[in-house]
């Protein structure tokens, strides 16, 4: 029997490592997943089913309505849920001693959290039809190696998961990839990465990003900033790029954006918001940003990369073109002026990743001010309260004509997609919600400060 060359045999493997890479980035694009910190693409959008208006998940006012499934989350934590067929995944972190606090309240103080005891980081699976909890595993038990802010938890970050790996990030508490089942792939030190102001440690808040083999992932420590891409099948290091010029410090999730011709991975920042390329690290563009505390993610919509921040003198939204390159904010040219398709140097948010919708851009503030822009021209459109102690941490999710505003005062707000101002139900959710819902086939799924709540 004549054998294949290895040549051919090679190129064989390639084709079939390639069209699975490919099927499992068009499967994590349905819309029955939610893969990661904003589900696909970190847009915050799911379509294809009808999702609920009004609820209510407070038994102390009244009767549960539209409640699928609820259960305890042990531990404290404002990862959010993170979905891939049938398995829902979140992040806690749980005390040995105590029982770990938040400091809910509007505004905020530069106060460090006082529970630097000893904990368990834990990866949770669970059935997103029943709740039902299928696994857990331990990432890490020990003191934690930074502090938390008194609002933040030692469990901020979201999985990303591809169809076959579970990739936890939690900082200074390291690096993790695990299988669908729970068994643990390899791990990582990247050492301590102290997100820091004021002498605090406000926690590490930057969830991991997947695209095909590689995993980004940013760590704006202010003494060793840096952006980082590795390798999903061994945890091997691709490439760094410092960041000690660019950033002071940051907590928002990168964004990995393919086009035809290249893959950026986009990382907020301030002073500079930086694009960079994904196989070599190499600077495509940057930005000069504007708020100083840098936490909304970057997302795409209608083929432009839309970005904001705030915090200090401004609060910007940025919306710039894939293709763009160079310093946008030194370079005068004609090119570079078109890279930036429009930008408002006030009108951003804080906390929370906004959401393009349809035609208009909603953004969701911590003061429960939402402001509205069409999406396309930059043109204001409105900017109302929701309501009294109506704080916005959580980032916005839309679906079925509708925007979701989950609010640490215990309510999510639902408004009506469009140009009009309309508040459609307010729903009550016995706790407060500062981790962001998913949806998946019809269901929101949210995370309040002690519960896991399906909403059917």
């Amino acid at each position: 029997m004549r054998s294949f060359p290895a040549t051919l045999l090679l190129a064989f493997g390639l084709l079939a490592f390639g069209l699975l890479t490919q099927w499992e980035s068009l499967h994590a694009q349905s819309n029955t997943d939610w893969p990661a910190f904003r589900g696909s693409g970190g847009r915050g959008v799911a379509e294809g089913f009808p999702v609920r208006t009004t609820w209510n998940a407070d038994p102390a006012a009244g009767a549960l309505d539209g409640v699928l499934w609820q259960t305890e989350v042990p531990g404290l934590g404002h990862s959010s849920p993170v979905i891939f067929g049938d398995q829902l995944f979140l992040i806690t972190a749980i005390a040995d001693e105590g029982s770990a606090e938040l400091e809910i309240a509007a505004g905020g103080k530069p106060t460090a959290a006082d529970d630097n005891g000893r904990q368990q980081w834990v990866v949770l699976c669970y059935d997103k039809t029943s709740g039902k909890e299928l696994w857990r595993q331990t990432l890490r038990t020990g003191e934690p190696r930074a502090t938390r802010h008194a609002k933040a938890t030692h469990a901020n970050t979201s999985v990303c998961v591809d169809g076959r790996h579970v990739v936890a990030f939690l900082g200074s508490e390291g690096l993790y990839c695990y299988d669908m089942e729970g068994k643990l792939l390899w791990q990582r030190d990247l050492g301590v990465i102290d997100i820091s102001k004021y002498g605090i440690g406000w926690g590490y808040a930057s969830s991991p990003a997947i695209h095909n083999d590689r995993i980004a992932l940013v760590c704006d420590d202010p003494t060793n900033p840096f952006v980082a891409v590795l390798n999903l099948q061994t945890g091997e290091e691709i490439w760094r790029a410092a960041r000690t010029s660019d950033c002071e410090r940051s907590w928002g999730t990168p964004l990995i954006h393919a086009t035809d011709d290249a893959t950026q991975v986009v990382v907020n920042g301030w002073p500079w918001i930086v694009s960079y390329d994904l196989e070599s690290g190499k600077e495509r563009w940057r930005l000069e940003g504007g708020g100083d505390n840098p936490i909304p993610t970057p997302f795409e919509a209608n083929g432009w990369i839309y970005i904001t921040n705030a915090h200090g003198a401004k609060s910007p939204i940025y919306v710039v073109r894939p293709d763009a390159r160079g310093n946008l904010s030194a370079d005068e040219s004609a090119a570079s002026k078109d890279a930036v398709v429009w930008s408002v140097e006030r009108g951003g948010s804080y906390l929370s990743t906004p959401v393009v919708y349809g035609d208009y851009l909603y953004l969701g503030n911590s003061n429960g001010v939402v402001r509205c822009f069409h999406a396309k021209s930059g043109e204001k459109i409105y900017e109302e309260r929701l309501g009294r102690a109506a704080g916005i941490v959580a980032s916005l999710v839309a679906a079925d004509g509708k925007i979701y505003c989950a609010s640490e005062n215990g309510n999510v707000y639902v408004l009506r997609a469009g140009p009009e101002f309309d508040i459609l139900a307010i729903n009550p959710m016995s706790e407060p919600v500062l981790a962001t819902p998913a949806l998946s086939e019809g269901v929101l799924y949210i995370r309040t400060t002690r519960r896991l709540i399906a909403i059917q």
